[in-house]
């Protein structure tokens, strides 16, 4: 079964202050392993699915070689990256923005979704934004899994 973890923290677990806007917002460690047959391309994402005004985009990264089993952490905001890259997502800022919900909210809920792909993306403008990109990569999606963590403030 394909699947996704990471060293920082577990499915449901809190996610650490440093991978939040309280913290260092830099982007934590991945594994994964049991790819999905025919897995040529990976697409990791984080979503807050409680935002105030309903789904919030943190990060989309394509491009992710399959074959390294893992994406080492420490991605900020507009860090570059050789062999993958990373859109536009809706703090309006290229890179990985991490958790952040409102002061006073219950934790929000963060799902990070790695997403195996039957071929690459090939068509994503310059400035893709994380929505663009995960409809870009939707028809070629082999199967996906997620981690889910929780912040709150």
């Amino acid at each position: 079964m394909f699947f996704l973890t990471s060293p920082d923290f577990g499915p449901g677990e809190t996610i650490p202050v440093r991978f939040t806007c309280d913290g260092d917002n830099v982007s934590p460690a991945f594994r994964w392993a049991n790819l999905p047959e025919g897995t040529v391309e990976l697409v990791l994402s984080c979503d807050d699915t409680d935002g105030p005004d309903g789904l919030y985009r943190h990060w989309t990264a394509w491009g992710i070689s399959p074959e390294s089993g893992f994406l080492h952490g420490g991605f900020g905001r507009a860090s570059q990256e050789p062999g993958f890259q990373q859109a536009l997502n809706d703090f309006d800022e290229f890179g990985y923005c991490g958790p952040c919900p409102p002061p006073g909210d219950a934790p929000h809920s963060y799902h990070f979704r790695l997403s195996a792909l039957r071929e690459k993306i090939t068509t994503a403008a310059p400035g893709a934004t994380c929505q663009e990109i995960d409809t870009l990569a939707a028809p070629k999606v082999i199967e996906f899994t997620e981690l889910v963590g929780l912040y709150g403030r």
